[in-house]
């Protein structure tokens, strides 16, 4: 099984990326789609992993190096396309010139992103009736030969 993750455009990738998160964010986990769908949308870059031909997962970074809305599908899960999604969402960051990334984890998933190497550096807060904790995460120095034009080939 292999899993790759590509750079994705909100009006072009809209579809994939709204209904994986419609499932996982709205469906499973109850968040008010009011709540979901933001202003940062069409500024944010999008991802999206794929196994076996079919998004199964997406995630975002915004401004000021904020990764947000990570979402893997539930029968996706357990195969490490969460850590494969952040590590490439990281990578693009570090070579985009970003010297750290944060984001805020839900509570539960924090061991998770433990395991990517953020730390937590807040304390805990409601967001969608879901207790969450913001975690940082300082990037290593770009490596020579990456670009961030590699991305787009």
């Amino acid at each position: 099984m292999s899993l790759f993750v590509r750079l994705a455009d909100w009006q072009t990738d809209r579809d994939a990326i709204r209904g994986i998160r419609q499932k996982v964010f709205v469906e499973e986990q109850q968040v008010p789609a009011d709540l979901e769908w933001d202003e940062l949308e069409e500024s944010a870059q999008h991802f999206l992993i794929y196994q076996s031909n079919k998004a199964i997962g997406t995630g975002r970074l915004t401004g000021g190096g904020k990764i947000g809305r990570m979402a893997i599908l539930k029968d996706a899960r357990g195969n490490g396309a969460g850590l494969e999604l952040l590590n490439r969402i990281c990578k693009f960051a570090r070579v985009s010139g970003q010297k750290n990334v944060y984001l805020n984890a839900q509570v539960h998933a924090v061991p998770f992103y433990q395991k990517a190497g953020f730390a937590v550096t807040g304390e805990e807060f409601m967001e969608a009736d879901i207790p969450h904790v913001r975690m940082d995460l300082t990037l290593n120095d770009q490596e020579p030969s990456e670009n961030a034009d590699d991305w787009n080939r």
